[in-house]
């Protein structure tokens, strides 16, 4: 194998199951059908995995094109060790109701903790969310 530089590196991913990680937070895990020389991606049989504690659900997605900047994390995924997982697969509505109810919680730990400085006579500033991350 060859070493080729930047964004040709992903041929060699062709056709494989890979797991990214995007700028927003989600997960996607398809098969890998095209990239180009801006990393952009096209995904098939594409799946949105969403975790919530120990629990995770998949929504189907299809044929899925990604734009090359919003990939913060890309990688193989190895089918015979994702068979030992220890997380609990739920179905889509049950992982939805359990990520809004942990979007809710944490909204409300915001609030608690702007009232907090704010009383203290402090300026509160809000978390990073995930679209500031990158």
């Amino acid at each position: 194998m060859t070493s080729i530089p930047g964004a040709a590196q992903l041929f060699d991913e062709l056709d494989k199951k890979l797991m990214v990680y995007l700028r927003d937070g989600r997960t996607l895990i398809g098969y890998l059908r095209s990239v180009d020389q801006f990393a952009n991606l096209v995904l098939h049989r594409t799946i949105e995995r969403i975790h919530v504690g120990n629990r995770y659900g998949d929504i189907d997605r299809g044929v899925f094109v990604i734009r090359g900047e919003n990939v913060v994390l890309l990688g193989e995924i190895d089918d015979t060790k994702e068979e030992g997982d220890t997380l609990e697969k739920v179905s889509i509505e049950e992982i939805l109701e359990a990520q809004r109810v942990e979007q809710e919680r944490r909204q409300e730990q915001e609030q608690l903790r702007a009232r907090f400085m704010k009383e203290r006579g402090l300026q509160y500033t809000a978390e990073i969310g995930p679209d500031d991350m990158y």
